[in-house]
């Protein structure tokens, strides 16, 4: 086990649902196809870094999220600018796109990603901070990266739980990442993710846990009926309220929201 990615026992068998209403094939494949020519589109401008105006990438990635067949539902204040770091509970690949629509940032990524097809493309070209889960010694240099992208008026996205939960449950944060918001002297903002149904009921359609393949995770997705994602933006946490990053990431840690 690794400090940066414990592991949950969350599994596509035990966790994730197989039932409901789902679209019709071609309608499935249609939206598969929309999300690809829309990544491939913003995989070409990302070269532009940070010339592209915040506007443009938060259209963007809604369009993502909306090409999926997923409505998007943001409630919150506004992320203040600056050096940020912003923590979400993790359940899905959908969680990257839904955090760029509260504020773009730079992703805390697992270094694995690089080899996924299109999505590590995008997530390297996006100016990801890449950690290598086996190399305790590296934590510190790491943090240190953080830290420092922080300092600089970035924002910073990380997912602590350090794995992927299916919704039913969710993990601990993990207390390293806030270290970098303690050196930097930056707010930390917690948000809330969850997926739901049209109708109110929560879903875990969307979750990307345990064996699950990437492509198996997104035709899920393309093809259910009515899945909103919903994204709760809570109150930053200022610099200097908590004594220590235990503490930090107490206070960040979203509550539990079950599925009923």
């Amino acid at each position: 086990m690794s400090v940066w990615l414990p592991s949950a026992p969350c599994t596509p068998r035990a966790c994730v649902e197989t039932k409901g209403a789902t679209t019709a094939p071609p309608l499935a494949v249609l939206r598969l196809m929309t999300v690809l020519v829309v990544l491939l589109a913003g995989i070409t401008l990302c070269p532009l870094g940070r010339r592209i105006p915040a506007g443009w990438v938060r259209l963007w990635v809604r369009v993502i999220v909306r090409s999926a067949g997923v409505r998007l539902r943001v409630t919150g204040p506004t992320a203040p600018s600056g050096g940020l770091l912003m923590v979400a509970n993790h359940i899905s690949w959908l969680d990257i796109p839904l955090m760029a629509a509260v504020r773009p940032a730079r992703m805390l990524a697992k270094a694995e990603i690089r080899g996924w097809p299109v999505a590590g493309a995008l997530t390297a070209s996006s100016g990801a901070l890449f950690i290598e889960r086996d190399r305790l010694r590296a934590l510190p240099q790491t943090v240190g990266k953080i830290a420092e992208a922080l300092r600089e008026g970035t924002a910073v996205v990380a997912f602590p739980e350090g794995s992927t939960w299916c919704g039913k449950a969710q993990g601990h944060f993990r207390r390293a990442v806030f270290q970098a918001a303690l050196d930097a002297g930056v707010p930390v903002q917690p948000v809330r993710l969850h997926y739901r149904l049209a109708g109110g009921a929560a879903s875990t359609a969307p979750a990307f846990v345990g064996e699950d393949s990437l492509l198996t995770s997104v035709w899920r997705v393309v093809s259910a009926r009515g899945l909103v994602a919903e994204v709760e933006v809570q109150g930053a946490i200022a610099p200097g309220s908590h004594p220590d990053r235990r503490a930090l990431a107490r206070a960040a840690q979203p509550p539990v929201v079950g599925v009923h």
